[in-house]
C-alpha cells in the first residue's frame, strides 16, 4: 500500500468510500453488512486505513453499519471521516444535534476527519450565514478534540469554492473534489486543483471513476490504452492519472468498493505508483475530449450570444450544464445549479427568438438545446 504524509499522520493513498457498500436486492438502504465486513477486512489486511462515510449514505445507514464493522478493530488502526449534511438545507440549523447523533451512530468519541459536505451553489449562502453557527460550531468541536481535522467537499463551480475559501479557507485542512481524467477539463477539475494549490490545501479525490463510467470504455478507447500498457486494466488508468498530478499532490483517493474483485483490483493498483508519461497522459486526455465532444454542443464561451439575448440569459453557463447533464445521462449537478437560478434565468426562459444563433460562431442551435435541457429537467 502506498502511504501519504498528512501532517503527523500516514494515510493510505487508497481510501474506502462507504457510499457504495454491497446491498441486498439492489436496495440502497439495505446494506449487506456481512459482505461489507468481509470487504473491509480485506481492505484492512491490504493496508487501507482511511474510511469515508456520511450522514446520508445508504439512506442514513452507512454510518451505523460502519460503526459495527469498525468496532472490530482498534480505534487507532483506522481514520474515520464523516460530514455535516449541508446538501439538505433543512439541516442547516441542526449542526449540534446532528453532530452528536453522528458520534453516537458511529460509536466514536471523535472523528479523525470531518467535512462541510457538498459545498455548492445551492447551500453556499447558508454555509456562510452566521445565524446557523455551522463554522463556529465545528471549530468548537475541533477545539474540544471531537474533530481532529476539518475540511470540506465541493461539487460547486470555481466561484462557489472561492467564496467558501475566502470565508473559511484559513481553517480548512483538506478539500475533497470530484477529480478524474474526464472531468479534468470537462468540469474544470484542473482549475479547482490550482485554486487549492494556491491556498496550500491538500486534495482528497472523490469519484475517480465517475461512478463507474470510467471503469469500462468502448473497445475503440480501451484498445488505445491497452496498446500503451498491456498489463494495466482500464480502471487503473483513472488512479494512475491521479498519481501523475503534482499541484497540489493528492493525499487520499476514495473508491467506493462493493465487490471483492474491486477491492483486490484497487489493492493491486495501489501497491505502487506508476504515473503516466507524457504520451500516455496525452492519449488519455484526447480520449476524454473525444468522449465529451460526441455528446456536447461545441460552445467556446465567446459570449457573443449573451449580448443578443433579450432575456439576458447566461447562455454559455447553461450550455455547459446542458453538456454535463447529457453526457452523464442525468445526475444531480445540473439540476442542483439550475434550481438556484431565478425563473427568468433558467433554460425555460428562452423564448426561441434565435437572436443568439445569428451571431454564434459555432452555429449552435442554442434555442433547441435550451428547449431540450428544459424538457430533461422537467421545467
Amino acid at each position: 500500500m502506498i502511504y501519504k504524509q498528512f501532517q503527523d499522520r500516514q494515510l493510505s493513498a487508497l481510501g474506502f468510500g462507504c457510499m457504495r457498500l454491497p446491498t441486498v436486492g439492489g436496495n440502497d438502504a439495505n446494506v449487506n453488512e456481512a459482505e461489507a465486513a468481509r470487504l473491509i477486512a480485506r481492505a484492512m489486511e491490504g493496508g487501507v486505513n482511511y474510511y469515508d462515510t456520511a450522514w446520508g449514505y445508504h439512506a442514513g445507514n452507512s454510518e451505523t453499519v460502519m460503526s459495527r464493522i469498525l468496532k472490530q478493530y482498534p480505534r487507532d488502526s483506522f481514520y474515520l471521516a464523516s460530514k455535516f449534511p449541508g446538501y439538505d438545507l433543512s439541516n442547516m440549523g441542526k449542526v449540534e444535534e446532528i453532530f452528536d447523533q453522528q458520534l453516537e451512530k458511529c460509536q466514536v468519541d471523535y472523528f479523525d476527519f470531518y467535512l462541510f459536505h457538498n459545498v455548492c451553489e445551492m447551500n453556499i449562502d447558508a454555509y456562510l450565514d452566521p445565524k446557523f453557527h455551522i463554522y463556529d460550531s465545528l471549530m468548537a468541536r475541533k477545539k474540544a478534540g471531537q474533530i481532529r481535522h476539518l475540511g470540506f467537499s465541493a461539487h460547486g463551480d470555481l466561484d462557489t469554492m472561492k467564496r467558501f475559501l475566502e470565508a473559511y479557507g484559513k481553517d480548512m485542512e483538506f478539500c475533497q473534489i470530484q477529480l478524474n481524467w474526464l472531468d479534468w477539463d470537462f468540469q474544470n477539475a484542473r482549475g479547482k486543483t490550482e485554486l487549492l494549490d494556491a491556498w496550500g490545501i491538500p486534495v482528497w479525490v472523490m469519484e475517480p471513476l465517475r461512478g463507474g463510467k470510467l471503469a469500462k470504455l468502448s473497445d475503440e478507447y480501451a484498445a488505445k490504452l491497452q496498446e500503451l500498457r498491456p498489463d494495466e486494466n482500464i480502471p487503473a488508468w483513472a488512479f494512475r492519472f491521479i498519481q501523475s498530478l503534482d499541484l497540489p499532490p493528492v493525499t487520499v483517493t476514495l473508491s467506493g468498493m462493493s465487490t471483492m474483485e474491486q477491492v483486490e483490483d484497487n489493492l493491486n493498483t495501489f501497491a505502487e505508483e506508476k504515473p503516466l508519461n507524457p504520451q500516455e497522459l496525452k492519449t488519455l486526455l484526447d480520449i476524454a475530449d473525444s468522449m465529451t465532444e460526441r455528446t456536447s454542443v461545441p460552445c467556446t464561451a465567446c459570449r457573443y450570444c449573451t449580448t443578443h439575448c433579450p432575456q439576458g440569459l447566461d447562455i454559455p453557463m447553461l450550455l455547459e450544464l446542458y453538456n454535463e447533464h447529457v453526457f452523464s445521462g442525468g445526475g444531480f449537478i445540473a439540476p442542483m445549479r439550475v434550481a438556484q437560478l431565478p425563473d427568468g434565468k433558467k433554460p425555460s426562459a428562452c423564448v426561441g427568438c434565435r437572436s443568439c444563433e445569428a451571431v454564434c460562431p459555432q452555429q449552435i442551435k442554442i434555442s433547441e438545446s435550451l428547449a431540450d435541457f428544459s424538457a430533461k429537467l422537467g421545467l
